[in-house]
């Protein structure tokens, strides 16, 4: 359906549209070969997309999440595993842009005109094999070092570590006085004490190349380190700089990603002469619901945080369970969105030459991404029966 936009909104989904129509021609091959598409991301440089959300002070676009969510989605109507790899840095540039304008903080200032000028690519590395990407412990270790730490561990999904140059990550650390904490630091991936392993071979999402990135004895200096927190404890910072901006940007992409497909199918049937079969009319209505749907949650979200209402006026763990609601109501949908979809399009969704297989292999992966379903619902059902999952910060 024909959404209706601000200047901002149309402005930066049209430059997305441009960009999804370039990346739609090569999304097949680099799907089959498992490979990255290092082309594309010097397109978004050349337009301008990888600073989108960075403020127009500092040298950016100056776009807040409202105005990003849109983007993202149209991004990935034309290839989500892009749309995915990129959101890993326009979400976090977002996140802190925010906090710059607030605070007005000189380092972060500096940190964000890098971006602006083509010279930091960001990538969020916080997700370990066996433990719940919750942002409430980590496996990896640091160790205190004069002057910093020392970082020990594995991390999974690596997203969009294949150009990014730094990369935010989590580390836990065993405080002689204030007892286990759980510490965010920022890390150079040029350093040699990092590798990242070629370990990327899955079922969607192939041209993400989520590998695996392991620290060896890497030095972290005090200045890097971000925050830390209580090992256990819900977090009222990590809400509002990850959580907040993170889960309806992941909703944007698998939004994207069905509005593609439902896009696609509505072109097949009509070249099919199947739009006036009152069959196909009802399956393309459900799913335009199901989209509007995601999408209403989506701009709330965006208002309600944007805004900074619901900082203010709820609790950490009811702003999360807003947060997981919006990421869980998009991916879902976009699930059931493909399934609706085949009663309308028939054997062409199970072609491998035709982009439909391909989404319908891309949308899986927001089943388990943070907050994985079930985290979702835990969250969301305690805390609207008023239970406290662990204590906040």
């Amino acid at each position: 359906m024909k959404r209706c936009l601000t200047d901002r909104q149309r402005e930066f989904v049209d430059m997305a549209a441009g960009l999804a129509d370039r990346f739609a021609e090569r999304a097949a091959e680099h799907d089959r070969d498992n490979s990255f598409p290092y082309e594309n991301y010097e397109d978004m440089r050349e337009a301008g997309f990888l600073r989108i959300s960075l403020p127009e002070e500092l040298g950016g676009l100056g776009g807040g999440m409202a105005d990003i969510l849109p983007a993202i989605e149209r991004l990935a109507m034309g290839d989500g595993a892009t749309a995915l790899a990129v959101n890993m840095h326009i979400s976090p540039l977002g996140q802190w842009s925010s906090v710059w304008r607030r605070t007005g903080d000189e380092r972060l200032a500096k940190f964000l005109r890098l971006a602006a000028e083509d010279k930091l690519v960001w990538a969020a590395v916080t997700s370990e094999i066996g433990t719940p990407n919750l942002m409430t412990d980590a496996r990896t270790t640091a160790s205190r070092v004069e002057g910093g730490y020392l970082l020990n561990g594995r991390k999974n999904f690596g997203t969009n570590t294949s150009v990014a140059t730094h990369c935010s990550t989590t580390a836990r650390y065993e405080d002689p006085e204030l007892g286990p904490r759980l510490m965010l630091f920022r890390v150079a991936l040029d350093d040699p004490a990092v590798t990242i392993h070629q370990t990327w071979d899955m079922m969607g999402m192939r041209a993400t190349q989520s590998n695996d990135v392991e620290y060896k004895d890497l030095f972290v200096p005090d200045e890097s380190l971000v925050h830390s927190l209580p090992v256990g404890y819900l977090d009222a910072r990590v809400m509002e700089t990850v959580f907040a901006w993170a889960m309806p940007a992941f909703g944007a992409v698998y939004s994207g990603v069905a509005a593609g497909a439902l896009d696609w199918a509505k072109r097949q049937v009509i070249r099919r002469g199947l739009a006036t079969s009152t069959r196909v009319q009802d399956t393309v209505a459900e799913c335009e619901i199901l989209l509007e749907s995601s999408r209403s949650v989506l701009y709330r979200h965006a208002d309600e945080f944007g805004s900074r209402r619901a900082l203010e006026e709820l609790t950490v763990q009811e702003g999360l369970s807003r947060c997981a609601l919006v990421k869980y109501v998009c991916t879902n949908n976009a699930t059931e969105i493909f399934s609706k979809l085949v009663d309308a399009v028939g054997g062409a969704s199970y072609v491998r030459k035709l982009p439909f297989e391909r989404m319908w292999r891309d949308v899986q992966a927001g089943l388990f991404m943070p907050f994985a379903n079930y985290a979702a619902k835990e969250l969301i059902g305690a805390t609207a029966l008023d239970v406290e999952l662990a204590p906040s910060t």
